[in-house]
């Protein structure tokens, strides 16, 4: 399942509500990404993040029934936040149950490698020097190869 959320995400209240009552998986993994103080070196005092929701949850919706298709997964749940965010604020929470972790591990590292860089948002950092407008780093282009030949 993908939400968007205009308002704060509680992770540890996400993460209760997927694990309830489940009995279908011998492993859940979960992944909370935080709004960072530091870009490059530069400080960063808050993150906007622009998204069309029907349309980024689309995309979002696309990418998990990849990893559902590739790793033997029993759930998934994204939640990703957009609007304007403090620093150390959930910015992402991602969950997948698996009958065996090693599938809930990758299926939730591949999320996360495709959302950050094919998810529609549009990312503005705005620091002491002003604001800037951010993009996925090569590192995170290489995360996608890297799915592309592990097959």
């Amino acid at each position: 399942m993908i939400r968007l959320a205009d308002a704060a995400i509680d992770p540890g209240a996400l993460l209760a509500e997927f694990c309830a009552g489940r009995t279908d998986a011998g492993a859940v993994v979960s992944f909370t990404g935080l709004t960072r103080g530091r870009t490059d070196g530069a400080a960063v005092t808050r993150l906007t993040l622009d998204a069309y929701p029907g349309f980024t949850e689309a995309v979002m919706a696309e990418i998990e029934a990849e990893a559902r298709a590739r790793f033997a997964v029993e759930d998934v749940l994204a939640v990703h936040r957009w609007g304007s965010l403090d620093i150390g604020e959930p910015i992402i929470f991602v969950a997948a149950a698996a009958e065996h972790r090693r599938a809930a591990f990758e299926a939730v590292d591949y999320l996360m490698d495709q959302f950050k860089t094919r998810a529609p948002f549009w990312k503005r950092e705005d620091g002491p020097d002003g604001a800037r407008w951010i993009e996925a780093r090569p590192d995170d282009h290489q995360a996608i190869e890297r799915w592309a030949t592990a097959q």
